[in-house]
């Protein structure tokens, strides 16, 4: 088993599979846990990044420049192993580099640094990807974070809602559950107004998906229990799209800030064109911020 990367400030912990960059454990002073208890019976996943892809490629093909790549949901990034290169007490950066077995997939060159930074209560996730080859690079970039749900603190799991910097009446897209691609047509939002109640039906057709989205920040949680419940804001300034998702009866809550999303029902065309890719110029760099901020109740 890959040995965890704790950073610790005086307020979280956070540890860190090298496997994938991926956040396992998120902790406060008193070792409550905020993320996923990973029940292998609904999914064993934590926090994988997506990249180069974000949810499914039709056929699981990537076309690039009149070739096919075999590419699997969500990328390769979640199951390649990162390089430690920079570590202090409250601070992690892991760095992924294209290789043989990556280009097999992905003819690109690139660099994928994941950073971790703890401070006071807040848990500053940032990823930069980085074009280091001669041609330009496309890729799609997601966060896909499981947080407990009901959080620690007491309140029921029943009350848990996400609460939206701004309204979201817009619909919501759904996807198409055998081949995981994005349907055509909107469907009625469950948000109200700012806010949507957490019930497990939401998810039997799958992630809620926001293509365009008005808010930047949200919160999670809920009021009651003898601690008086706990809520966890979310910060997302650079990515337009969001999923949430659950296993229908499992004790998480993915809050997933995208920049891009699965291949559209039909779409054939190059990658580089399919909406949402970011395609980056030789040399170039984009981030991508998730901010998590404890409220311990």
């Amino acid at each position: 088993m890959t040995d965890l990367v704790a950073i610790a400030s005086e307020g979280l912990t956070a540890r860190i599979n090298p496997l994938g960059a991926e956040l396992s454990s998120l902790t406060d002073a008193a070792g409550r846990e905020y993320m996923t208890d990973a029940d292998p019976a609904f999914w064993s996943g934590r926090a994988p990044l997506l990249f180069p892809i974000v949810g499914a490629l039709a056929g699981d093909t990537l076309r690039v420049d009149g070739r096919s790549h075999a590419m699997p949901k969500h990328g390769f990034a979640r199951r390649s192993a990162f390089t430690l290169v920079e570590q202090t007490a409250d601070r992690a950066v892991f760095r992924l580099e294209d290789s043989g077995e990556t280009r097999s997939c992905y003819p690109f060159a690139f660099a994928l640094e994941m950073a971790f930074t703890l401070s006071g209560l807040t848990l500053e996730m940032a990823a930069t990807v980085h074009n280091t080859g001669d041609a330009a690079l496309p890729f799609s970039f997601g966060y896909h974070p499981a947080f407990a749900w009901p959080l620690p603190g007491g309140a029921d799991k029943a009350a848990h809602r996400v609460v939206f910097e701004r309204d979201e009446p817009q619909p919501i897209r759904r996807i198409e559950k055998q081949t995981g691609l994005l349907l055509p047509d909107g469907v009625p939002t469950p948000v109200q107004g700012r806010e949507l109640s957490l019930d497990a039906d939401l998810f039997r057709a799958d992630a809620l998906i926001w293509t365009d989205l008005n808010s930047r920040r949200l919160s999670y949680g809920a009021e009651g229990g003898k601690a008086g419940g706990a809520w966890l804001d979310v910060a997302f300034p650079d990515t337009p799209m969001l999923g949430i998702w659950q296993v229908p009866g499992a004790r998480y809550i993915c809050i997933e800030p995208w920049q891009g999303h699965s291949d559209p029902v039909g779409y054939a065309g190059d990658f580089a064109e399919k909406p949402g890719v970011v395609v980056l110029e030789p040399g170039a760099r984009r981030s991508f911020r998730m901010d998590v901020t404890v409220r311990p109740g």
